[in-house]
């Protein structure tokens, strides 16, 4: 299910701060001595490279460049943790890992590392691994929406979908525009029974955003278990215009990682289909 990962603020040396997350994660780095304004200027854009990079999509670019910052300020736990989210991004997740666990050795009470570590052990199915991470973040900051959206996702993978269903609402609770978060409430309560309630759900996110595929999709299988076809197939047209992925199956189980309740019932329209 979808995740956010997160990125630290940043000071390297006498820089103004560079803005790559929220301001609570501030973190500060340590001053070199007798750095040259020459020597300066070099980092600033060295930096400015990294970031550019990263923001653009140039992963491989962008973590040669961490990496040569990494060389000169090995005790910043924000670049580690940055090198470690392009990285994850080219699912080089081992060393992601090992960049997370750099950053929380050097900064163990910042919640992004963490986080982003969580998101890294779901990848590997670690579900429980990425639980006792998230756990560390809620622990860290209680009010935080993506930890409990995230933790909701990890429970999910165990198959607690009770949990999971909790942590999403939670989730929505803390952060009202989420929409992801309370998507994937909508699909936790079809996957409990609660049917009437998660179709509510689903409707109400699709008048809010009728450009949200997830849902489209979504609603198309429970309006097809309900007998009704006509508006099952008009969300459907919608869903796959949006985002074809939603026709694989296996994508929807294994990627997107809907319930097994609601792929059952997806998969009854398309094969009917």
């Amino acid at each position: 299910m979808p995740h956010l990962i997160r990125k630290f603020f940043i000071t390297i040396l006498l820089f103004s701060l560079f803005c790559l997350s929220n301001p609570s994660n501030v973190m500060a780095a340590t001053q070199p001595q007798n750095i040259t304004p020459t020597q300066l200027e070099e980092l600033d854009n060295l930096f400015n490279q990294a970031l550019d990079a990263s923001n653009n999509g140039d992963f491989t670019n962008a973590e040669q460049l961490w990496t040569q910052i990494l060389e000169q300020y090995p005790d910043n736990p924000a670049i580690w943790s940055n090198r470690g989210n392009i990285r994850l991004s080219q699912n080089k997740i081992e060393a992601a890992i090992s960049d997370y666990e750099k950053a929380i050795e050097i900064v163990p009470l910042a919640p992004d590392p963490y986080l982003n570590r969580g998101i890294a052990y779901e990848r590997l199915e670690k579900w429980s691994e990425a639980i006792a991470d998230y756990n560390q973040v809620i622990e860290l900051d209680p009010t935080d929406p993506v930890a409990y959206n995230n933790r909701g996702n990890a429970e999910a993978g165990l198959g607690e979908w009770e949990k999971a269903t909790e942590d999403y609402k939670k989730a929505s609770e803390l952060a009202p525009e989420y929409a992801f978060a309370r998507a994937n409430y909508s699909l936790a309560l079809y996957q409990i029974g609660e049917t009437q309630k998660a179709i509510k759900t689903i409707k109400g996110l699709v008048r809010k955003y009728p450009n949200f595929a997830d849902m489209r999709a979504a609603l198309t299988a429970c309006l097809w278990e309900q007998g009704k076809k006509g508006e099952a197939e008009s969300n459907w047209v919608a869903a796959v215009g949006l985002d074809p992925r939603y026709q694989d199956l296996d994508w929807v189980a294994n990627i997107r990682r809907w319930p097994p309740t609601l792929v059952n019932s997806l998969q009854k329209f398309i094969k009917i289909e």
